[in-house]
């Protein structure tokens, strides 16, 4: 039902998540990140649950095999489960439970892992950690650039329907969170016409957050 990678930039320290489903408004349940601490990607039967805990732990000191293990050793149901994490080491964690859905996968690469379940055929995980491993730019492009590569092996067997993009830098809150909730067809296009438009201004909302002296105009009636 779900394909995804989360990654972490070696340049900007940010840590992101990108992923799709054939299941609506994946991005409300599937990936978190935290500041400074790392990215997961909760899936297959989601338990949403399952990504504050890692991360808090990570943050903690925990390592990333050893936050992962601890919070499914809690979770009564976790052979249903399907999870990965990046931590900011940079290093990768695993887990596909026995229940995990149709053909699935998941690969550890350089600063990213990715998974998924209902797959099309393993190499559509494959091919997204080789395109991210490859990839230059921001981190927020090469997660997008990876799902492309992940869809065009195939994606899931079926019509996938949300996506989302979630990216984290300095900051305690997301720097992008986008999401497409339904789309009757290519979430992951709509996705990318988001960031496009996101882009060119997500500095000026952080510098409006940060500093709202030096905002730019905000072009609306009475803005001088």
């Amino acid at each position: 039902m779900t394909f995804s990678i989360a990654a972490r930039c070696s340049e900007t320290g940010q840590f992101g998540v990108a992923v799709s489903s054939s299941s609506m408004a994946v991005g409300a349940r599937c990936p978190w990140v935290l500041s400074g601490v790392g990215a997961v990607s909760s899936q297959n039967i989601t338990l949403p649950a399952l990504g504050p805990e890692i991360l808090a732990a990570l943050d903690q000191g925990a390592t990333v095999s050893g936050a992962l293990d601890d919070a499914l050793s809690r979770d009564a149901h976790c052979q249903y489960r399907q999870v990965t994490v990046i931590g900011r080491d940079g290093h990768t964690a695993i887990f596909s439970g026995s229940q995990t859905l149709g053909v699935h996968h998941a690969v550890q690469g350089k600063a990213c892992v990715a998974a998924g379940n209902m797959l099309a055929g393993k190499q559509v995980i494959v091919a997204m950690v080789s395109a991210f491993e490859k990839s230059q730019g921001s981190l927020a492009d090469r997660l997008i650039l990876a799902m492309e590569a992940g869809l065009a092996e195939g994606g899931e067997a079926g019509p996938v329907h949300s996506a989302a993009l979630k990216v984290v830098g300095d900051q305690s809150w997301p720097l992008v969170d986008l999401r497409v909730d339904w789309a009757d067809a290519a979430p992951l296009a709509r996705l990318n016409d988001l960031w496009r438009a996101w882009q060119p201004q997500a500095q000026d909302y952080l510098t409006r957050a940060l500093d709202p002296r030096q905002a730019p105009g905000y072009g609306v009636p009475g803005d001088e």
